[in-house]
């Protein structure tokens, strides 16, 4: 699910051709952060199995600037579809599980939940906030059979991480603050979601997974210099 139709084909298509044989890849276009969107995600869905195993709530966006200087629509935006976005894809596809007999859902986190990150304040309450949604639904939800979980990526290379990435000066604070001393990849995230999501986890509900080269151990990144040259005196909480 997205809202591009044009990417989510591609991306279907995609994932068809590189799939195991006999996979039926669909998509349904549509705004994580709007109920009735998500709602009818979840029973396009259903209408192609008659069941639904597994839901990975994996939508992101995020902002940089100072508390001070952040526009309400700018933090109500990012809220919207990290953490109001993780709570409809539980509150719709829980129901769906438990007809069924039991399923898994897996939402994407971030070091950014447990982990300062000075000027991303929008998109760190976001994050804590989802990571307080699992614990919440798995606690509710597990006598009727479904487990809730989260992985806690790091800094991985994708189109909302590119601005991080490509700069040198903040892709180096990031390295510095990781054990293992690389960034991630898709696949690592992946292979985390895969477990959590799979019959290997199936005492496991409740948890958040950091995969992040041990990122977490240390501090949050520094992009003060983005900040100061967006925002000036706002950054020492001058306005």
């Amino acid at each position: 699910m997205g809202r591009s139709t044009e990417r989510l084909r591609a991306a279907a298509e995609q994932l068809a051709a590189d799939a195991v044989d006999g996979a039926d890849v669909g998509f349904h276009a549509g705004d994580v952060a709007n109920e009735d969107d998500v709602a009818a995600a979840i029973e396009s869905a259903m209408s192609r199995r008659g069941r639904l195993d597994v839901a990975v709530a994996s939508a992101g966006s995020g902002t940089v600037g100072p508390i001070i200087a952040t526009a309400l629509a700018e933090w109500e935006r990012v809220l919207r579809t990290n953490l109001t976005g993780t709570f409809l894809t539980i509150k719709h596809a829980a129901p769906a599980m438990v007809r069924g007999g039991g399923g898994s859902i897996v939402a994407i986190s971030s070091i950014a939940a447990p982990l300062t990150h000075r000027f991303m304040a929008p998109y760190s309450v976001s994050k804590a906030g989802v990571e307080t949604v699992v614990r919440n639904a798995a606690d509710e939800l597990g006598p009727a059979g479904v487990r809730v979980n989260a992985v806690r990526p790091g800094l991985v290379p994708t189109e909302l991480a590119d601005p991080l990435v490509q700069d040198g000066q903040v892709r180096a604070d990031y390295l510095a603050q990781m054990p293992l001393g690389r960034l991630g990849t898709v696949d690592d995230v992946a292979a985390g979601v895969r477990y959590l999501a799979g019959p290997e986890s199936s005492w496991v509900t409740g948890q958040v997974l950091a995969i992040d080269g041990g990122h977490t151990l240390r501090r949050g990144p520094d992009i003060e210099h983005w900040a100061r040259a967006l925002y000036g005196d706002a950054v020492d909480g001058r306005m």
